[in-house]
């Protein structure tokens, strides 16, 4: 299918406007080394010399319109104009080298009201079918009548950036710009940099319109309980939202509004190291054709999985659209919460595997966001770090978190939610000496707090 990107300034013989799974399927196995199609069904990709995010590298153009609503620091490191401009023509120029590229056209956000149009640039099949999975998917009427996007992302990841170039701290980029609503991504293949690109983009927009962004994952009980599930990557937020007794509404990014929750994604990214049909049926289920799994060892000859090999990497993901999950809620809106759990991995075996706590506790945890980074989930990450990330996701967070601890209190206080912190670390001593929480009986203490049974503990 042809379709003009010349607002982009490019213009390549091909643009392959939202691929079906299948075609791009066959385009990552024609084009692609390292494709395979696995024994059940998945697409089998590498995402090259990067397997985890690299945040260090992720800078925000600072501009007199927005430059007051951002929070300066180590996560949002300043950008000017000028070289976001020169990162933009070189992801333009290395575009326009190539004999065909993919667009995918979604959106981000499930409640209309502030659904955000995305429209996704690149280079491989592999990317297209992540962001294929993970966007909101049109319907053939809304493709038809999409209209310019909200944002752009152009994923130039194949060819680095100019180290030389003042500001850069070496040949990966990831540069937003709010202003001109785009974003590059230059020297990393990994396609995690977009579906958080979209969410820092979700970060910044929601608060100004009174909307919480969270990095959490959200589920929904029978009776239309909601709970919600914070927690950095690796900390379970995923694995535990995905309760075959409860509707899921999504796994990982979320917003609240006076109406309720909905889910900013159409499809789920989850760890799949280690993993086991008998302890996440859910998501070793969605593990078939159309699903992609990234940076997984597989057998040469039969083409099976295998799940406990981390040779390339220990943060081994599989992204599928959230309908893979059997009892995934469409829409994905809920109610407004009734729990909220904050996950934390404790490398230190010093907190109790769960506790409730009052607003002002759960204040304090949601701003200090104590929690280990988890091996893999960022380049360099091997064992267990303890670590600090306001509002149990820093890396994607604009404003400054007081604004988005601010909204929770008063959301919380509005309806009357309660407050737990969950420990999915270790017990008995700190890693290496203790032992990690059981996911079993992490579930058992989720399954008493929704219910009820630990209200008056």
């Amino acid at each position: 299918m042809n379709f003009s990107l010349e607002k982009q300034h490019i213009n390549v013989p091909t643009v392959f406007r939202n691929l079906a799974p299948a075609k791009l399927y066959e385009e990552a196995l024609r084009n692609e080394l390292g494709s395979a199609i696995t024994a059940p069904g998945a697409l089998a990709v590498t995402s090259g010399a990067k397997t985890g995010r690299s945040p260090g590298d992720k800078r925000i153009v600072e501009h007199p319109d927005s430059a007051q609503n951002i929070w300066w620091g180590n996560v949002n490191i300043a950008l000017s104009e000028r070289v976001f401009q020169i990162n933009l023509w070189r992801a333009i120029d290395y575009l326009n080298t190539r004999r065909a590229l993919y667009v995918v056209d979604g959106y981000a956000g499930w409640d209309p009201k502030y659904q955000l149009k995305v429209r996704i640039i690149c280079s491989r099949a592999y990317h297209a079918l992540f962001m294929y999975n993970m966007l909101i998917r049109p319907t053939a009427e809304q493709l038809e009548s999409f209209g310019e996007p909200d944002f752009v992302v152009l994923n130039a990841g194949r060819f680095p950036a100019n180290r030389f170039t003042e500001e850069m701290t070496s040949a990966t980029s990831i540069a937003l710009s709010f202003e001109q609503k785009q974003m590059v991504i230059l020297g990393t293949e990994y396609a995690g940099e977009m579906k958080k690109g979209v969410f820092t983009v979700m970060n910044y927009l929601m608060p100004k319109a009174g909307v919480l962004s969270m990095h959490c994952s959200a589920n929904e009980g029978d009776g239309g309980d909601v709970s919600l599930f914070f927690g950095l990557s690796g900390t379970g937020k995923t694995t535990l939202s995905a309760d075959p007794r409860r509707k899921l509404i999504g796994d990982d990014e979320h917003c609240w509004t006076d109406d309720g929750v909905f889910n900013i994604e159409g499809g789920c990214y989850a760890k799949c190291i280690g993993l086991r049909e008998e302890s996440e049926p859910e998501i070793f289920q969605a593990v078939r054709f159309g699903a992609l799994l990234e940076n997984v060892v597989y057998d040469q000859e039969d083409r099976e999985i295998d799940y406990d090999d981390d040779s390339i990497t220990q943060n081994t993901r599989v992204s599928y659209p959230i309908e893979y999950i059997p009892n995934a809620k469409l829409p994905c809106t809920g109610g407004h919460p009734k729990n909220i759990i904050l996950l934390t991995c404790d490398a230190f075996g010093v907190l109790p595997p769960v506790c409730k706590l009052t607003p002002e506790q759960a204040m304090y945890h949601f701003i200090s966001g104590y929690t280990a980074k988890v091996a893999g989930t960022e380049q360099g990450v091997t064992e267990p770090e303890a670590t600090f990330s306001a509002c149990f996701g820093a890396a994607f967070m604009v404003w400054h978190p007081s604004k988005y601890a601010e909204l929770l209190a008063e959301k919380m206080r509005q309806n009357r939610s309660s407050a737990w912190l969950v420990n999915t670390g270790w017990t008995g001593g700190a890693h290496g000496t203790g032992s990690r929480i059981k996911l079993r009986y992490t579930r058992a203490i989720i399954d008493a707090i929704h219910d009820g049974s630990l209200d008056e503990v």
